[in-house]
């Protein structure tokens, strides 16, 4: 392992083109590129002119709207130049800056959409407690803890890299540097990544999915049951 080079860059295949059809994806990625970061910054700019949308799940909104636009901005920027370029390299350092901030927006869009749960649960559930719940102070430490929590678990995964050798090969089969690409170039046992990896998702994931179904059986429930519950809790 001592006599090994260690890699200082990697060199981001991407897609296996023919000569003649990088510039028609780079027509294409860079319009939806354009619509993404026009699409959310038109959301980003509503929610912040028209006073009638200074909500709680519109605030979760923009939160979302922001990290959608981070997470493009992130990865689509160094595709779009490597279509261009005979040289699709990128140094160690900028690489693992690139999984970092992917991994962390990646994660903060999930616990986002997890508030954005939280908030209609308590809009459905406790209808006429909620403005007292969902405060602006309840709202901006609940968009901080998502921001938190997601850049932590990118950190996680960023140091358990770093601990990694990587000598060699040094090509990643992606046209970012993610995550699972660039650990199948690692010189050493990769189980405790992988292990870590699968604990954040299935955290991450069941998050969403429980609040996500839990929201639509209240849902559901509210709508079959909801009048004549609401008229003997007022009565009560």
């Amino acid at each position: 392992m001592e006599n090994q080079t260690r890699v200082t860059e990697f060199v981001l295949l991407g897609f296996p083109l023919s000569p003649r059809t990088p510039l028609l994806f780079l027509g294409l990625f860079f319009l939806f590129y354009t619509l993404t970061i026009l699409g959310n910054g038109l959301i980003l700019g509503l929610i912040c002119l028209d006073s009638r949308l200074h909500t709680p799940i519109y605030f979760f909104l923009s939160h979302l709207a922001l990290v959608d636009i981070s997470y493009a901005s992130n990865n689509v920027p160094k595709m779009l130049a490597n279509l261009l370029s005979k040289k699709k390299a990128i140094s160690f350092g900028p690489c693992i800056t690139q999984t970092f901030w992917y991994m962390a927006f990646a994660h903060t869009e999930c616990l986002v959409l997890v508030m954005m749960s939280y908030d209609r649960h308590m809009a459905i559930c406790h209808p006429l407690q909620y403005s007292a719940i969902m405060s602006w102070t309840v709202c901006i430490v609940l968009a901080i803890v998502s921001w938190a929590c997601g850049s932590l678990l990118a950190l996680v995964h960023v140091v358990l890299m770093l601990r990694l050798p990587f000598c060699g090969p040094h090509q990643i089969s992606h046209f970012f540097c993610e995550i699972l690409s660039v650990l199948k170039l690692a010189c050493a046992d990769t189980r405790l990544n992988q292990v870590v990896i699968f604990a954040a998702c299935v955290f991450i994931l069941a998050g969403v999915y429980i609040t996500r179904v839990d929201d639509y059986n209240i849902t559901k429930w509210y709508y079959l049951m909801g009048p004549s519950w609401y008229i003997q809790s007022i009565t009560d």
